[in-house]
């Protein structure tokens, strides 16, 4: 069990370490904290803090809160696959569905997995997640 804990542990790093990297890839810059954690079996939520580019901190400034949740969202649109392959790649199961977004007030983005059910038939047999 505890190695099972590990892994699982170690696995929620390396998502939060390719969530840091790929947001520094695709925005220039990455956020300065990152955190993932299941949500259930199936749901994969990562936060992650301090994600706005300096001008979105003047939009924002400006009340321009709906420009920046806009321009996220064509982004996340446009790179959607990259954060699916890269989450599919650490934890090596299907993702579903995904979804991002931005509180611009807060300064935290949100990514959001969701996983093909488990086959119940499988065994056994667990990835790392």
């Amino acid at each position: 069990m505890e190695e099972l804990h590990e892994r699982r542990s170690s696995a929620l790093t390396d998502v939060s370490n390719a969530m840091v990297a790929l947001h520094k890839e695709q925005f220039g810059r990455g956020p300065t904290k990152a955190r993932a954690q299941f949500a259930g079996d199936d749901v994969l939520v990562c936060v992650l803090r301090d994600v706005l580019l300096p001008a979105e901190h003047k939009l924002v400034e400006m009340g321009e809160q709906g420009r920046v949740r806009e321009a996220r969202m064509s982004f996340q649109v446009a790179t959607a696959s990259d954060f699916v392959a890269a989450v599919e790649k650490i934890l090596r199961r299907k993702v579903e569905s995904f979804a991002s977004a931005v509180d611009a007030d807060s300064n935290v983005a949100f990514e959001v997995f969701c996983f093909e059910p488990r086959d119940s038939s499988s065994n056994g047999q667990q990835s790392p997640a």
